[in-house]
């Protein structure tokens, strides 16, 4: 596999692996345990993160600069990792900062591994995934209901075997839930027919319904503030507790061609009593009704064959599917061509290290 700024990358392994230029939701915070080294696949490559003493998270390409041993296997240094193959150790930045059989060697002080910006929010770890590694980052706007003080949340994660744009699809697919998630306590309404529009909004568009609103899943909107997430809101009875209509943020990471990771945060918009009361309610009561929910989409869409869309009849209930299909491939068209112009790259920036990584925490489960 080459290295993640290799100009070898073509459009088709960015469509079927994850475009780059965006934010993604990465893992959950929980994942990365202190002096722990934490192996993932992401975007059809192998990366590690780990926090330093201070509690922040980095995140570098799981490769030693020095003969490309993998890092995952490395010793966690507190502020840097040492590779246990020469003991070259490299900082969060991706930066040589020794090497121990000889001191004083050329490559220390270069940054030769791909370190992405870390960010910290709502319970997860957000990576920023370029095309350029000298190019510094999108300005990220995280979703709205992560970061309203008045909106409780709790963040659910899990694995598919099943290529990303599937998992994404699916959320932009609201007429399903009229069928494969009927019996669900939240989706039993609704007409099983519908005609659907595609409505602009100021960070992306709307799919929804034309003739029902405030009944199912009715609607939702894929918005772009630096990372792809959608939003949507499935009206919920008296009896599921304070805090009106339930809504959910969803994003999908790619992990490789075959599978991705999915991130649902589910939200009402409550305070005070009213707040514990949800949240005890959604623990006690409705988080396993919305895990049998989320089993229902991971059955069905493993269960397609990897080349399901090769071979489709679409029609009006596909509209959302069919336009970020086109963005999409569109993207990668660009992004592959950006990087075979840009030549053979190391992968970092060669200078000495800044404070390239950064860490904003905050928790949204209090």
């Amino acid at each position: 596999m080459a290295n993640y700024y290799s100009p070898e990358i073509s459009e088709d392994f960015l469509y079927r692996n994850g475009l780059r230029d965006r934010w993604y939701a990465v893992c959950p915070s929980s994942f990365i345990q202190p002096g722990r080294i934490e192996k993932l696949r992401r975007l059809g490559q192998d990366w590690i993160l780990y926090r330093d003493t201070a509690g922040k998270v980095s995140m570098l390409e799981d490769r030693c600069p020095h003969r490309g041993a993998p890092l995952s296997q490395a010793t966690h240094l507190g502020d840097r990792v040492g590779c246990k193959y020469h003991g070259v150790q490299v900082d969060g930045t991706g930066t040589v900062r020794a090497v121990p059989g000889m001191p004083g060697c050329e490559i220390e002080g270069q940054r030769l591994v791909t370190a992405p910006v870390v960010r910290e929010l709502a319970g997860a770890v957000f990576a920023w995934f370029g095309t350029d590694a000298d190019a510094e980052p999108a300005e990220l706007t995280f979703p709205d209901p992560l970061t309203d003080d008045g909106i409780s949340s709790f963040l659910c994660y899990a694995e598919w075997d099943c290529n990303w744009r599937f998992g994404l699809e699916n959320l932009l697919d609201p007429m399903h839930g009229t069928f494969l998630h009927h019996d669900s306590h939240s989706m039993s309404e609704g007409d099983t027919k519908a005609k659907f529009q595609i409505r602009e909004s100021d960070r992306g568009f709307f799919f929804e319904k034309t003739d029902q609103v405030g009944v199912n899943f009715d609607w939702v909107e894929l918005c772009d503030t630096g990372a792809d997430w959608v939003d949507l809101s499935i009206p919920y009875p008296p009896s599921a507790g304070p805090g009106g209509a339930f809504g959910i943020v969803g994003m999908v990471i790619p992990i490789d061609a075959t599978s991705c990771g999915v991130f649902f945060w589910r939200y009402r918009k409550v305070s005070g009593w009213l707040r514990d009361t949800w949240r005890f309610l959604y623990k006690t009561t409705l988080e396993p009704r919305h895990w049998e929910v989320l089993e229902q989409d991971r059955v069905m869409l493993e269960g397609m064959a990897p080349d399901a869309d090769a071979a489709e009849n679409l029609y009006q209930h596909d509209l959302g599917v069919m336009r970020i299909r086109r963005l999409f491939r569109k993207q990668a068209k660009r992004q592959a061509k950006a990087m075979a112009d840009s030549g053979p790259s190391s992968g970092a920036r060669t200078r000495p290290t800044g404070t390239r990584n950064t860490t904003e925490v905050k928790a949204a489960t209090a």
